[in-house]
């Protein structure tokens, strides 16, 4: 997976970049076979568009980009960096298990509808 970070008005450390990683590997298990091909664009930085001393002051942005899928996008606020980065990656998983729950669903019914052809072709 190609991972592209990007931090706006926020300087990118060594630890907050580890956890990030640390995090974003926890979504490998969704991309399955397209990893080689799957990118992971992620944004980090310091809301400018509210005021600087309000609470939900550090802001994260993820996007999975993956060919033959819609892309999964994700963008939290909170009070500290890794926050942000914990609640955008909940919201991530979220919407890859749910897209990947969906697609395992029309494969079932699909299956299950091509049965009942060949049985009612008898």
């Amino acid at each position: 997976m190609d991972i592209r970070i990007k931090a706006t008005d926020y300087e990118l450390t060594p630890q907050v970049e580890e956890y990030l990683t640390q995090r974003i590997e926890a979504l490998r298990k969704f991309i399955g076979d397209k990893e080689d091909v799957t990118r992971c664009e992620v944004e980090l930085g310091r809301d400018a568009g509210r005021p600087r001393h309000g609470d939900n002051l550090y802001f994260a942005e993820i996007r999975i980009i993956s060919p033959g899928e819609s892309a999964v996008y994700a963008r939290n606020n909170s009070e500290s960096v890794n926050g942000a980065i914990d609640d955008v990656k909940e919201e991530v998983e979220r919407q890859m298990r749910k897209s990947k729950r969906v697609s395992i669903s029309f494969i079932r019914k699909g299956g299950a509808l091509a049965k009942r052809l060949m049985r009612w072709g008898r």
